[in-house]
């Protein structure tokens, strides 16, 4: 059971995925109704039917839902066509995206919606499988052999969903021991290395040109809060508030320091540098800040009733300026959650949210990346975004964008049905 809002405290509560089979009649009707949408996406007749057959297999009983399985499930079904569809078949991938989000829009749009990056990872064994390596698999909580993923989802008042990814390349993959990898795999040629921060960037930028989906909120955990090239494409939208994790050692200064410039000898010319005027004055990292603040400037906040009863948080905020190769940067509220114990816990959060905003509002936002978390455990545990044993870049593609879109299909369902449910809410990690 998720923990319930308090509808007082919040911008807006986000409800919970509670459709069960008995709600709905007629489901195979209705999947064919959504699949039709997409039919201008495919060249061949062969290629449409597959795409149902593949996603009508994410929501069979199955206990594995890779392409063996599903292909093996379907009356005559042919394993190696299957396969051929998902990796190689030609897809309109531009045209299905711009759809799935125009629906995604239709359901769920808000203006004061938000979008959410985050990245999950897929165990794997081996090594042929498009990007798959030695790397940190949040999945197991280790490093691991794995693949990783960053996606984007989109929340509301409405429901939540996934409506962007992209599969992330490790730095190997681009070296020549790997070229003959990259050949069967189908790495497409024009492809660089680019680092997670910078994907998610991507994703927001294509999001914004696009004008698909309103949103007023930008949210991220630390890898992002802790990225110039996210942060800048972030900051550089209008009327665009972000809250973003950010690391316990992020350096700041809680008053604005006076800068000065100073002239120095270099290679026989004479130059000039920025510096602090005040050596002594040097940043602080913010969780000495959280740390040595009295408890007098603390506000204990019941954020949700778990089934173990109410969750329940200190938070603080303050203005701050953040420190960049030890200069000040730009002023942000910086919010800082602890949790009650003898021995606390603290979590960290910068935002460029306006100067009269709510500390109720701060605290909301830190806690909505919960959504994105609430996509990956439930395409995972029922749809089968993890069980697929595709190895080419577009059958890594195409997997998942089958299951982001089933997932939304059965948010629509429950939209569509009016069906009523206790809104919910909980504290991201």
């Amino acid at each position: 059971m998720l923990p319930s809002i308090r509808c007082d405290e919040y911008l807006f509560s986000v409800p919970m995925f509670d459709l069960a089979i008995k709600d709905v009649e007629g489901f195979a009707h209705e999947l064919q109704g959504f699949h039709e949408i997409f039919t201008d996406c495919f060249f061949r007749s062969e290629s449409r039917e597959h795409f149902y057959n593949y996603m009508a297999g994410q929501f069979s009983d199955l206990e594995r839902k890779s392409i063996e399985p599903i292909a093996l499930s379907i009356e005559d079904g042919n394993v190696r066509a299957l396969q051929r569809f998902v990796s190689d078949a030609p897809w309109d991938d531009d045209k299905i995206t711009t759809k799935y989000c125009s629906l995604v829009n239709d359901d769920l749009g808000s203006p004061n919606g938000a979008l959410i990056f985050d990245e999950t990872s897929f165990v794997k064994k081996g090594e042929d499988s498009i990007g798959v390596g030695r790397q940190y698999c949040g999945t197991i909580g280790k490093v691991d052999n794995c693949q990783v993923g960053v996606f984007a989802a989109y929340v509301s008042d409405h429901g939540y969903a996934l409506i962007d990814k992209r599969l992330f390349i490790p730095k190997i993959w681009f070296t020549e021991s790997y070229r003959d990898r990259r050949k069967k795999c189908k790495l497409p040629q024009d492809t660089v290395f680019k680092t997670k921060p910078e994907l998610a960037a991507d994703m927001l930028q294509c999001l914004v040109a696009e004008k698909l989906l309103p949103f007023k909120y930008i949210l991220a955990d630390a890898i992002y809060g802790e990225s110039p090239e996210f942060i800048e494409v972030a900051d550089a939208l209008p009327d665009t508030t972000y809250m973003v994790q950010v690391k316990k050692s992020t350096q700041v200064w809680v008053k604005q320091p006076v800068t000065i410039t100073k002239k120095y000898r270099w290679g026989g010319q004479i130059k000039t540098k920025t510096v602090v005027a005040d050596d002594e004055r040097k940043p602080i990292s913010v969780e000495f800040l959280a740390r040595n603040l009295n408890d007098y400037f603390w506000y204990r906040r019941t954020v949700s009733e778990g089934t173990k009863g109410p969750i329940v948080y200190e938070f603080t905020r303050r203005k701050v300026i953040l420190s960049s190769d030890g200069l000040p940067k730009k002023t942000v509220w910086l919010l800082v959650r602890r949790t009650i114990a003898d021995k606390p816990e603290y979590r960290y959060f910068i935002s460029n949210a306006s100067s009269g905003v709510r500390l109720k509002t701060l605290v909301w936002l830190s806690g909505l990346r919960w959504a994105i978390e609430q996509c990956f455990e439930e395409t995972k545990t029922e749809l089968g975004m993890d069980h697929y044993e595709v190895r080419k870049y577009m059958g890594w593609h195409h997997h998942i964008l089958t299951c982001m879109m089933a997932h939304f299909f059965l948010w629509h369902l429950k939209i569509r049905m009016g069906k009523k449910s206790t809104v919910y809410y909980a504290v991201a990690a």
